[in-house]
C-alpha cells in the first residue's frame, strides 16, 4: 500500500471518528432513529474519500428518489437516468456514478488561520452544498465533495487573513457571505450548488483568550463606573433642577403674596379714604342743617334771646374748662356779671347776621 493511500485512509478514520464524536446523542434522548441518522451522516462522510460511487448493472435497475445514475456505454456517457426504473445491457453499459442530489452537510474541521492583526486562531464550520448538475460532478472533478471541501477550508483562511479578530467575531454573517461566495465561483464547474456556509467555531490561542478576558472584565468595570458616573451626575441635576424649582415657586410665592398684600393695603386705604370722605361729607351736610336750623329758629319770636342765652351759657362752660385744664388767665372787667356777658353775646350774634359790608 503506497503512502498517499495511508495518508487518505487515516484521514477518513480521523474524521469520521470526529463526526461521530460530534453527532452522538444519548439513545433516552434521541431514541433509535439517531442511530440510523448518525449512520447516515457517517456514510456522507465517508463519501468524500470513496469517490467516485457507482452500482453493478442489473439490466432492471431501479433509481431512487433524489438520486441519478450516470450510466456510460464503452467508457463514454451514454445516459443519466432520473428516479424510476430503465434497463441497461449487461457488460456494454456500466452505472459508472450515484448522484446524490440531496442537500449535504460537510463538517469543515478547524483550520489554523491568521487574521490580518497577526492572532491565530482555529475556526471551523459547516458547508452545506448540493448536486445539481449530474454530468459535471461526474467529469468536472476526480472527487467534488473533496474538492470543494479543500476549497472551503482555503476560502476560510484567505478570508479570515482579510480581517482583524473584533470582525471575525462581530461580523460572522460578513464572513459566510465571503467564504460561500468564492466557493461558489468553483462549485459550479463541479456541478454542486453551495447553499450556505456557516462558521461554528472561532478559537484564539490560549495568550489572546487570556487579553480577551482581561479586555472584557475592564470593560465591564468602565461600563459600571460609567453608569454610576451618569447615574451621580443624573441624581445632582435632578437634585439642582428640584431646588432651582423651588426657589422658583418660593419666589413666584412671595411675589404674589406681596402683590396681594400691596393690593389689600391699596383697598384698604381706599376703603378708609372713601369712609373718611364720606364721614366728613355726612357731618357738614348735619352740621349745615343744623346752623340752617338754627337761623330759622332764630328768626322766631324769642329766638334773638334762646340764642344769646344759649351762647351765654357756652361762655361760660368755655371759661370754666379753660380755668381747669390751662395756666391761661382771664381777665374781664366784669367776670360775674351776667348782663355783659349776654351782652357779648347778642354782639356776637348780632355780627354772624348783619349782611358782610361791600
Amino acid at each position: 500500500m503506497s503512502s498517499l493511500a495511508i495518508t487518505r485512509t487515516l484521514l477518513i478514520q480521523r474524521n469520521l471518528s470526529k463526526h461521530a464524536l460530534r453527532q452522538t446523542r444519548t439513545l433516552s434522548s434521541y431514541g433509535f432513529d439517531s442511530i440510523a441518522g448518525i449512520s447516515n451522516d457517517r456514510d456522507s462522510m465517508a463519501e468524500l474519500y470513496r469517490w467516485p460511487i457507482g452500482k453493478t448493472n442489473t439490466v432492471l435497475n431501479i433509481v431512487p428518489q433524489g438520486k441519478k445514475y450516470v450510466v456510460e456505454r464503452f467508457g463514454k456517457l451514454h445516459t443519466i437516468e432520473e428516479s424510476g426504473w430503465f434497463l441497461a445491457l449487461p457488460v456494454i453499459d456500466r452505472i459508472s456514478y450515484i448522484v446524490d442530489l440531496r442537500e449535504r452537510a460537510i463538517d469543515i474541521p478547524p483550520q489554523a488561520t491568521i487574521t490580518r492583526d497577526n492572532v491565530s486562531v482555529d475556526v471551523s464550520g459547516n458547508l452545506f452544498v448540493a448536486f445539481v448538475d449530474a454530468e459535471k460532478a461526474a467529469y468536472g472533478a476526480r472527487n467534488p465533495l473533496y474538492a470543494v471541501m479543500t476549497h472551503a477550508q482555503s476560502a476560510m483562511r484567505s478570508a479570515i487573513g482579510e480581517m482583524e479578530l473584533d470582525e471575525i467575531l462581530h461580523g460572522r454573517s460578513k464572513l459566510n457571505t465571503l467564504i460561500k461566495g468564492a466557493i461558489q465561483e468553483a462549485a459550479v464547474n463541479w456541478g454542486l450548488e453551495v447553499r450556505r456556509y456557516e462558521i461554528t467555531e472561532v478559537t484564539p490561542d490560549d495568550v489572546i483568550r487570556d487579553a480577551m478576558d482581561k479586555q472584557a472584565a475592564a470593560e465591564r468595570t468602565r461600563r459600571e463606573q460609567v453608569l454610576k458616573a451618569e447615574g451621580d451626575k443624573r441624581s445632582a441635576e435632578l437634585t439642582s433642577e428640584g431646588v432651582k424649582i423651588s426657589l422658583t415657586n418660593e419666589s413666584e410665592g412671595m411675589l404674589i403674596k406681596m402683590r396681594n398684600e400691596a393690593e389689600a393695603s391699596k383697598i384698604k386705604l381706599l376703603r378708609e379714604a372713601e369712609g373718611e370722605a364720606e364721614a366728613i361729607r355726612i357731618k357738614a351736610e348735619a352740621q349745615a342743617n343744623a346752623i340752617k336750623y338754627i337761623a330759622e329758629e332764630i328768626m322766631k319770636d324769642g329766638g334773638d334771646e334762646a340764642a344769646k342765652l344759649a351762647l351765654a351759657r357756652e361762655y361760660v362752660s368755655m371759661y370754666g374748662e379753660m380755668g381747669k385744664t390751662s395756666n391761661t388767665m382771664l381777665f374781664s372787667e366784669r367776670p360775674a356779671d351776667v348782663n355783659a356777658l349776654l351782652a357779648q353775646a347778642s354782639l356776637a350774634i348780632k355780627s354772624a347776621s348783619s349782611p358782610n359790608p361791600q
